[in-house]
């Protein structure tokens, strides 16, 4: 009688718990490389898009007309690009970079380029006043104010923005034409509007 053949054991429970463990941690070992390199590269851009971000902003400082998208630039860089179109009262252009900014950008930043911006339109208005186009300074003088309005909304300490304000309600007050509010009545009176504008001396912009 011929023996019956025996199947050779298969491997036991603790053979598979290890093989278990050992392909586990295979896994897991990449799952570490993977997000090592994910945050090397996301560490990388950031780097790369800070650096960019500097490089246009030295660059419209020192006065070169640096285009932006203005839909993907960083808040500085729309401040820094308004800024730049705003000194050359380049006020269309910038109200594009204003809209932007009212999305994304912090307080801060959207304080500054309102004042930017009714210290452009404040400007505009002298230089229409001079020019005996009252119309034209009546709009100008009261979209300065609404810049300065929202800017005070945001930081109702700023100074600076409370005094251009204060010019520019005495103006509204002193041109022909034009209608005091209630608010413009309790303002007191100065002289020389143009020497006390904070950045807007007489003459050129």
């Amino acid at each position: 009688m011929t023996g019956a053949r025996h199947a050779a054991p298969g491997p036991g429970p603790l053979s598979r718990t290890l093989g278990a463990l050992y392909r586990a941690r295979i896994v897991f070992v990449w799952l570490l490389l993977a997000t090592g390199l994910a945050l090397a590269i996301a560490s990388g851009w950031k780097w790369y898009a800070g650096w960019h971000d500097n490089r246009t902003i030295r660059a419209l400082g020192a006065g070169e007309n640096v285009e932006i998208a203005p839909d993907k630039a960083s808040p500085a860089v729309l401040f820094a690009r308004a800024h730049y179109l705003l000194k050359r009262d380049r006020v269309g252009e910038a109200q594009v970079l204003l809209d932007q900014a009212n999305f994304r950008a912090d307080d801060k930043t959207r304080v500054a380029m309102l004042y930017d911006d009714g210290n452009a339109r404040l400007r505009a208005t002298f230089v229409a006043i001079e020019q005996g186009k009252f119309d034209k300074a009546t709009s100008l003088v009261n979209l300065a104010k609404a810049d300065y309005i929202q800017a005070l909304r945001l930081e109702p300490r700023a100074w600076d923005v409370k005094y251009n304000m204060d010019v520019a309600a005495r103006l509204v007050r002193d041109l022909p034409n034009i209608a005091p509010s209630e608010e413009d009545m309790q303002q007191e009176p100065r002289k020389d509007l143009w020497s006390d504008l904070p950045g807007v001396p007489r003459g050129a912009p």
